[in-house]
C-alpha cells in the first residue's frame, strides 16, 4: 500500500516506483493546518529512488506503454477516473488532513474534477487533429505530414494549494499520449498523489508508467528530479523564484519546461458595472482557499464614483465569511497550508499596515480551541497604500486584497498591467465593448469579464513576465509532451 493509518490516525506515504510501494531511509512528518497534530508520516526519496523512478518511466515509454494502442491506453485512463470516484471519500479525507479546506470544496471540486480531467486529457489524446501539406515546386512534388511519439519522461511537480486537481493536470495528459511520468508532490500536500499512486497500480497501469517520489526541493527530491539527465519534459507550478531554479537545472541539458508560476492578479471596477456581483466575485477571488490559490485577485481597481461603496460591500461580505475546521458549521475559509506560511503571510500584512490603511482583518482569529494551533488568518481588506508598497508588488498568497481608485480607463488598464506578473485579470463592467477592449490590453494569460476562476480544460493556460513560461490545457498539454516530427513523401 502507498498510503495506510499506521500508527493511529496518522497516515504513511510511500514512494512508487517501477510498479511497487518502497519504504524510504528517511521520513518527515506532515502537521494540519486546522490544530497542528501529525496526519501523515512521509517517506522522503533520495537520490537513487529518483534515479530508479526515471529508468522506470523510461522504461515504460519505450516498452509497454508507450507502444500501447491509444485505445488502450484512453481505456486505462478512463478506468483510473472509475477508480477516483470509487474511492471518493480517501481522496477527500486525505485531502482535508493535508489542506484543512472546507469538506464542501473537496467533495464538490477537487475529487470530481481530477477524475474528469483523465476522462478529458484520454479522450483529446485520442482525437488529436494532424496536419498534412501538400508541396508544388518546379520539378518538386511532395506530401509532407506530421507525426507526434511520447516526449519520454516527465517531471511532473505538483503544489500543495490545490494538489490532486494540480497534479492530475499534469499527468493525465502526459500519461494519455504514453510519456513514463515521475510525480513529485509538495512536501506539506502529500497524501493524495499517494492514494493515486493506489489507484494507477489497481487500475493496471504498465510498471513504471506512473512513478511517486515524495520529498522537498533543494537538495532532495525535487532537485534529484529536475537536475536528472534521463528527463525530457519538466511541468513545475509553484513559486516564481523556485521555478527560476527549475528553468535553470532544466537549461542544463535544453529540456522543454512548462513553468505556471506566481501571480500579483488585479481586478477591474468600471462604473458600470454590476457591482453586487462584482463585490461578490471579489470577496470569493480574494478569499477563495484563504488566497492560496494562483488564480486569486491579490489588486482591485475600482471607479473612484463607486470605491466607496464597493470598499464597504468588500468589508462586510470579508467580515461574514465563516472561517473554521473542515467540518465546522457552514465554513467557508480554512487555514493556510501551515504555520510557517502564515508568518510569511503576517509579514506582508505588517508591511500593509506601516504603508497603508487595514480596512478589516490583518491578524489570526482566536477560537479557544485546538484550532488555535493551526494556521489560520482573517481575510484582510487594504487601501490608501502606494503602489510602490512591497505588499503591491509582491504576491502574498493569502486572503488579502488592496483596493484603489481610478478616474479614467486608461489610469484603470496603466495600473493593472504595471506588474512583473501577468497570470490572469479580471474586469467588471457592464458596457460590453468596453470589458473586450480593456481585456485586450490586459497584461495576463487569461482575462475573466465578469466572473472568475471558470476553467474549461479544454482552453490553454499560463501567464507572462514572472508569472511562467508555456501553455497547459487541452491540445496546448499534448503538444507539450509530444515530439514532434515532420515526415516529407517526394512524390
Amino acid at each position: 500500500m502507498g498510503i495506510s493509518s499506521e500508527n493511529g490516525e496518522v497516515l504513511v506515504a510511500r514512494n512508487y516506483i517501477g510498479g511497487a510501494f518502497r519504504d524510504a531511509q528517511s521520513t518527515f512528518e506532515k502537521h494540519s493546518p486546522v490544530d497542528g497534530r501529525v496526519v501523515a508520516l512521509v517517506h522522503e526519496a533520495d537520490a537513487a529512488d529518483v534515479n530508479d523512478a526515471v529508468l522506470a518511466a523510461r522504461a515504460a515509454c519505450d516498452g509497454d506503454w508507450g507502444s500501447m494502442s491509444q485505445r488502450e491506453r484512453t481505456a486505462l485512463l478512463g478506468k483510473v477516473a472509475g477508480l477516483i470516484e470509487a474511492r471518493f471519500d480517501d481522496f477527500v479525507e486525505a485531502e482535508l488532513a493535508d489542506t484543512g479546506r472546507p469538506r464542501a470544496a473537496a467533495r464538490e471540486f477537487d475529487v470530481p474534477r481530477t477524475a474528469d480531467t483523465f476522462r478529458l486529457f484520454a479522450g483529446l489524446a485520442g482525437s488529436y487533429p494532424g496536419q498534412t501539406w501538400q508541396t508544388e515546386a518546379p520539378g518538386i512534388s511532395a506530401v509532407n505530414y506530421q507525426l507526434r511519439r511520447p516526449a519520454g519522461v516527465v517531471a511532473a511537480i505538483a503544489p500543495w494549494n490545490m494538489p490532486m486537481v494540480l497534479l492530475a493536470f499534469k499527468i493525465a495528459p502526459a500519461l494519455a499520449v504514453g510519456n513514463g511520468v515521475v510525480a513529485k508532490p509538495s512536501e506539506e500536500a502529500p497524501s493524495t498523489a499517494s492514494i493515486m499512486a493506489e489507484v494507477f497500480d489497481e487500475a493496471g497501469l504498465p510498471a513504471g508508467a506512473f512513478n511517486l517520489v515524495n520529498g522537498f526541493g533543494i537538495d532532495s527530491a525535487g532537485a534529484f528530479l529536475t537536475a536528472h539527465p534521463g528527463v525530457n519534459r519538466i511541468s513545475f507550478t509553484g513559486e516564481t523564484r523556485t521555478g527560476a531554479h527549475v528553468m535553470r537545472s532544466a537549461s542544463e541539458r535544453v529540456r522543454p519546461v512548462s513553468l505556471e508560476l506566481g501571480g500579483k492578479n488585479p481586478a477591474i471596477v468600471f462604473e458600470d458595472a454590476d457591482l453586487a456581483a462584482a463585490i461578490a466575485g471579489t470577496a470569493r477571488s480574494a478569499f477563495y482557499n484563504c488566497g492560496q490559490v494562483c488564480l486569486c485577485t491579490e489588486r482591485v481597481y475600482v471607479h473612484r464614483s463607486r470605491y466607496e461603496e464597493f470598499v464597504t460591500g468588500l468589508k462586510a461580505a470579508a467580515e461574514n465569511l465563516v472561517i473554521g475546521a473542515p467540518d465546522d458549521p457552514g465554513v467557508q475559509m480554512g487555514p493556510l497550508i501551515s504555520r510557517k506560511h502564515r508568518e510569511r503571510v503576517l509579514s506582508y500584512l505588517e508591511i500593509a499596515r506601516q504603508d497603508g490603511n487595514i480596512v478589516t482583518g490583518g491578524g489570526v482569529p482566536q477560537f479557544a480551541d485546538a484550532r488555535d494551533n493551526g494556521a489560520f488568518v482573517q481575510p484582510t481588506i487594504v487601501t490608501d497604500i502606494p503602489e510602490s508598497s512591497r505588499f503591491v508588488t509582491e504576491e502574498v498568497f493569502g486572503p488579502v486584497c488592496h483596493v484603489a481608485p481610478f478616474d479614467t480607463e486608461e489610469e484603470a488598464v496603466a495600473l493593472a498591467t504595471a506588474s512583473e506578473y501577468g497570470l490572469v485579470s479580471v474586469v467588471w463592467s457592464g458596457n460590453t465593448s468596453r470589458a473586450l477592449r480593456v481585456a485586450g490590453r490586459m497584461r495576463s494569460g487569461v482575462v475573466w469579464v465578469n466572473g472568475w476562476l471558470i476553467r474549461d480544460l479544454r482552453t490553454p493556460f499560463g501567464g507572462v513576465g514572472l508569472s511562467g513560461i508555456g501553455k497547459e490545457g487541452g491540445y496546448a498539454s499534448l503538444d507539450f509532451y509530444t515530439d514532434q516530427t515532420n515526415v516529407c513523401v517526394k512524390l
